[in-house]
């Protein structure tokens, strides 16, 4: 590994090669089944990653030679549980005094490209993470399980915020971005719905994805914010000065009586980012649309899917896979 100018290690090419072969000499033994139409997971460690689009190469990257800083802050995440609303929150929150509501970056640039996904880089020699450029705190995010956090995040004292979403809801917004992002991703949404909830989706199992999470915040309350996404979009305003309590930047008297939070609200609401021209016709690294990050973000929408003999089954599944933790949803409309 080479120590490069962005502040986090890099692979060298010979790395990328011993990876690359590890992936394959793995994928000949590990469980690999196919969701919907070509498209295919493999079970690595407890959770599935997707062969096509390279997942188990970007985590090994990741694992292997992202080095953590004591003032990091790592937003983490199942897919579609309201990351991109929650990265421009708590950019805006750190950057309040660098920027106001006129001149900020959200305004311009996708709140993916402001809180990047290191593994995304680590694994791609086509796109150049720059950490050298962002002051700090250094604002990062990961969809990858907790057991499987490179051991520096861990180690460190960085803060890990984060967020979850009533499965329900999840598993209809990752059925809609498959549909969009996947030409060939053929799946009725009733059969994904079994799928989600057995688990075999990316970054999946959802249950062992949010109770890692759960149990860890619960542990080191310093370390580790858990955030529900209902909890936020019913009181956005709470939320954000927990959060900003939480990573160090907390909102002060003054800033409360100018309704900076209420400001922060409105900038960052699906309503303005989803309507900016760069997240109507940008894309992500070049392969994502911008415009896949923001759907409709809604609260229960689930319920216009299931019948309520299968609304009963999935209520049963989830009860068992969260009985004992202490962590439960709302699914009551």
């Amino acid at each position: 590994m080479e120590q490069d100018k962005i502040g986090c290690l890099t692979p060298s090419s010979s790395m990328v090669e011993d990876i690359d072969q590890e992936v394959k000499e793995l994928l000949s033994s590990l469980p690999k089944p196919m969701i919907g139409t070509n498209f295919q997971l493999c079970l690595y460690q407890g959770f599935w990653y997707s062969t096509r689009t390279g997942q188990l190469q970007r985590l090994l990257s990741f694992q292997r030679c992202f080095q953590a800083q004591d003032t990091d802050i790592i937003i983490a995440s199942n897919p579609k549980s309201g990351t991109t609303w929650l990265k421009a929150l708590i950019f805006s929150i750190v950057n309040r005094t660098r920027y106001t509501p006129f001149n900020t970056p959200l305004l311009t640039t996708n709140p993916h490209y402001l809180v990047p996904f290191p593994e995304s880089y680590l694994s791609n020699s086509k796109e150049i993470l720059d950490l050298s450029k962002v002051p700090s705190p250094r604002l990062l995010s990961s969809h990858v399980s907790h057991s499987l956090l490179p051991e520096s995040i861990k180690q460190s004292k960085c803060r890990i915020v984060y967020i979850c979403r009533n499965p329900f809801d999840s598993a209809v917004s990752l059925w809609h971005h498959y549909c969009e992002m996947l030409t060939d991703f053929e799946m009725p949404m009733d059969e994904f719905f079994e799928v989600y909830f057995e688990g075999v989706v990316s970054f999946g199992p959802y249950w062992d994805h949010v109770l890692g999470y759960w149990k860890e915040s619960l542990e080191k309350p310093n370390k580790v914010l858990f955030l529900k996404y209902e909890d936020m979009k019913e009181d956005t305003v709470s939320c954000l000065k927990r959060i900003a309590e939480f990573i160090g930047h907390p909102f002060s008297e003054e800033e409360d009586r100018n309704s900076v939070v209420e400001e922060m609200v409105e900038l960052c609401s699906l309503r303005k980012l989803k309507n900016l021209e760069v997240n109507k016709n940008g894309t992500y690294m070049g392969k994502s649309p911008n415009k896949a990050f923001f759907r409709k973000g809604e609260v229960g929408k689930w319920v216009d899917y299931l019948s309520p003999s299968k609304k009963q089954h999935l209520e049963n599944v989830m009860e068992e896979k969260l009985r004992g933790s202490g962590l439960s949803f709302k699914v009551s409309i």
